[in-house]
């Protein structure tokens, strides 16, 4: 386990979860944004605990995927099925693109800020740096 690499993903996570929760505050928040934002620290904090398991990361933006990897390794991760972390693979793409467009609603965005903030805290607790 290379810690400075895996400090480094959580570092980037923290990031993306400070960009959309700082948008989120505006007077007219991009939903899209904020929930593209919300996808990528929730991905990118997954990212961080198989890098910490010493794991090879696949190029995948699918949560579902990188969750059961994750519980793969730690059996207690499957308690972030409960959250339905996997909701937020779509904002990965298809909230970027205007042929795929949607817009979610602030209530989605609130939802998005409540699960990443859930993995945050998860994940936080399986990583010892």
């Amino acid at each position: 386990m290379n810690e400075e690499i895996v400090k480094l993903w959580y570092l980037k996570a923290d990031n993306d979860f400070k960009a959309g929760k700082d948008e989120f505050s505006t007077e007219s928040p991009a939903t899209d944004t904020v929930c593209f934002h919300m996808q990528q620290c929730v991905e990118k904090y997954l990212k961080a605990f198989l890098v910490y398991n010493g794991k090879e990361i696949s190029k995948t933006h699918n949560l579902a995927l990188l969750l059961q990897q994750c519980i793969n390794i730690d059996t207690s991760f499957s308690k972030l099925k409960d959250i339905e972390i996997a909701i937020l693979t779509v904002y990965a793409v298809d909230s970027r693109y205007p042929d795929d467009f949607y817009m979610p609603t602030q209530s989605e965005s609130q939802k998005a800020i409540d699960i990443a903030e859930n993995v945050k805290s998860f994940v936080l607790t399986k990583l010892m740096l």
